[in-house]
């Protein structure tokens, strides 16, 4: 019995010694925490738990909360006069008031609401020309409840961009996103005012980039970068920040591509680099200045191979050309098909639109192409391009 009783001690000693080995073990491994300071683990679950779930709850808000100051909602006002039943009104009107008189119905005001996204402390804010298009008067509101009478520093339809000044100083703006970055996928964030409701917040992500489309036209302008969305942009959204999950702008919010005019699922932003770059010639010259061929094509389809005889080719057909343009001074003929510009492939009509854009007036441009299935090659002197409106 003796002996049977020291083997169940021995036994014992080392099964303690084991476990306590192998705690010491786990708990190097970091497998197992022992937390001193509290009075027990049951509280520490509890509060990482807690805390985990608020910061899942915050969402996106630091950004938004960083980003939203620099968000204002502008009213781009043209007065009318009040309408009256029929001539008989009117005249009697002057006859009893006089056309001046004081007491005369006051003329009323037609607003266009939109967005704009202050882009230096100074009071100097980007928007959208299509919003200030038609105005006799423009008010900003800013995020804090401040309304201020707005100048219009220059626009350029080009691109739906519009600079505006109010004279107010140490106002909050945006980080500029690193666009090299920006990806198919990332979570953006639209900041507006729609339907003039107030300043409000949607999500979405990245669909496309580079959206351009020759057949469809996603918008007016001339020259279509578009970023493409998911997120809810809506009437009175145009012209306000797309921003990062970091609260950094990577657009200004332009149009939607609908056939209800009502938001179906696509919306588009102007990349903030080329917004950027459009809003500092304006601040610096009043307007923007690009370089002129003074051609208009058209992308080479299938039907058109055909008609020429020819079963793949790359270029822009020129369909017409200028009368005493920088073209048609460079010999430049209508049925005429660019392939190539300064040694560089053209391959759409957005190419050849950008690429003479980024030059200068009396910049030489050497121009390959295809005349009567012949190839030809010249040089053309741009010229500036002309204002546009629309």
């Amino acid at each position: 019995m003796p002996k049977q009783n020291h083997t169940f001690v021995y036994f014992s000693a080392w099964l303690v010694i084991g476990v306590f080995f192998g705690l010491i073990i786990l708990l190097i491994r970091g497998d197992i925490n022992l937390d001193i300071n509290r009075p027990g683990s049951n509280d520490s679950t509890t509060e990482n738990t807690a805390t985990g779930s608020q910061q899942r709850h915050r969402g996106f808000a630091d950004a938004v909360m960083q980003a939203a100051p620099a968000v204002v909602s502008i009213q781009a006002i043209v007065w009318t006069e009040p309408e009256v039943e029929d001539q008989t009104q009117e005249d009697v009107i002057q006859r009893f008031l006089g056309k001046n008189s004081p007491h005369r119905p006051r003329k009323q005001a037609e607003p266009n609401s939109g967005s704009g996204v202050i882009i230096q402390s100074n009071g100097y804010i980007i928007t959208n020309y299509h919003v200030i298009k038609q105005h006799d008067e423009i008010r900003v509101r800013l995020s804090d409840g401040r309304v201020a009478k707005a100048e219009l520093i220059g626009s350029d339809p080009d691109t739906d961009i519009a600079i505006l000044k109010i004279n107010y100083k140490n106002l909050p703006s945006l980080k500029i996103a690193d666009m090299s970055q920006l990806k198919v996928g990332d979570i953006v964030l639209a900041i507006g005012d729609p339907f003039a409701i107030g300043q409000s917040v949607t999500q979405g992500i990245i669909s496309a980039t580079g959206r351009y489309s020759e057949r469809t036209r996603i918008s007016q302008n001339t020259y279509e970068n578009f970023i493409q969305t998911d997120a809810a942009v809506n009437p009175g959204n145009s012209g306000g920040a797309l921003i990062n999950t970091q609260g950094e702008i990577v657009g200004i919010n332009s149009n939607i591509l609908t056939n209800t005019d009502s938001f179906q699922g696509i919306s588009f932003a102007i990349p903030i680099d080329i917004a950027q770059q459009v809003a500092k010639e304006i601040i610096e010259n009043g307007q923007v200045v690009r370089g002129w061929l003074g051609v208009e094509g058209q992308e080479l389809t299938s039907n058109i191979l055909r008609t020429i005889d020819i079963d793949s080719l790359h270029g822009i057909l020129i369909t017409e050309v200028d009368k005493g343009g920088p073209g048609d001074l460079a010999g430049l003929k209508s049925g005429d098909i660019i392939t190539g510009i300064n040694h560089q492939d053209i391959l759409s009509t957005n190419d050849i639109l950008n690429m003479i854009a980024a030059g200068r007036p009396g910049d030489v441009f050497i121009i390959e192409g295809l005349r009567m299935r012949q190839s030809f090659m010249t040089e053309a002197v741009l010229g500036q391009r002309p204002l546009m409106s629309r």
